[in-house]
């Protein structure tokens, strides 16, 4: 199960704390334990954070997500698997989801995953264009030089222990310094943390290229288009909104993530999720 967001400048040191892309959170958070954990210093500039998720219930459960435009790399396990490859344990690397990713959960389960900042993970799989990716879930063997170890990511019960096997499994990896990958990772930055940034064309601008430049180093190093990253942020907002402030203005709110009107805003909004925005509002107060 790929989870979104990461640990971009606007969130200061360490995971990031927020829940933008998990729909319904709260309820999600009653039903597995789900946790944010730092890499090793080495790893920082390519990763958002690491996220590890435990269940065991009684009853199935359908969890929701609103994927960020990050690759993960994710190892995962699952006691109701529906096959031999899922009860035994696999890893995979996941392209950016292009709509509502849904994963059912039953039994007890294990996840640990990777969440890679945009632009971020080509120094691991410097062969790789990750619009390759984009859609996909792919065995990480076919990606990754050295794939994860399974039992040492998904079998101690110390989380530590996970995290340093996650830790040795990169850093084996060898990324180094890619001044493009840099440059892709600090616009998607910018993308997710201006609200004045509407346009790929005012990006381009600002980043000193030409369009077509910033599309050819999107499709090589983020996965999807700076208009897509843009959008995808704006409806994480959108969502965040929806499900905590009975009273959204939506007219205003689209005027403020740079939609032309509400029936815009409205209509990206269900496209991505699958229903409208008013259908996360929480009731109001008595």
């Amino acid at each position: 199960m790929a989870t979104g967001p990461g640990t971009g400048p606007e969130h200061g040191p360490g995971p990031r704390r927020d829940t933008r892309g998990i729909v319904d959170a709260p309820d999600l958070f009653t039903h597995v334990r789900f946790r944010r954990r730092e890499p090793a210093p080495a790893l920082r500039p390519y990763l958002e954070h690491y996220w590890l998720i435990d269940w065991r219930l009684d009853q199935p459960y359908a969890a929701h997500v609103v994927p960020h435009p990050s690759v993960n790399l994710v190892a995962q396990r699952y006691e109701a698997g529906e096959t031999d490859r899922e009860r035994a344990g696999y890893a995979e690397v996941a392209g950016i989801a292009l709509g509502l990713f849904t994963r059912k959960l039953a039994g007890r389960g294990r996840v640990c995953g990777v969440q890679f900042r945009p632009g971020g993970f080509r120094p691991f799989a410097p062969e790789h264009a990750l619009s390759e990716l984009t859609g996909r879930r792919v065995d990480a063997a076919e990606v990754l030089r050295t794939p994860p170890d399974l039992h040492a990511v998904l079998d101690p019960d110390d989380e530590d222990a996970r995290v340093a096997a996650l830790d040795a499994c990169l850093l084996a990896l060898e990324p180094r310094p890619d001044p493009r990958a840099a440059l892709a990772m600090e616009l998607v930055d910018r993308a997710r943390t201006d609200r004045s940034m509407r346009r790929t064309g005012q990006l381009a601008r600002d980043a000193g290229l030409s369009p077509r430049t910033l599309q050819r180093l999107f499709a090589a190093y983020v996965g999807v288009g700076p208009k897509w990253v843009i959008l995808r942020y704006r409806i994480h907002e959108a969502l965040e909104r929806a499900e905590s402030d009975p009273a959204v203005d939506w007219a205003r709110l689209a005027a403020d993530l740079g939609y032309s009107d509400q029936a815009h805003l409205v209509r990206d909004f269900t496209a991505t999720v699958g229903v409208p925005p008013t259908a996360f509002a929480p009731p109001p107060p008595p």
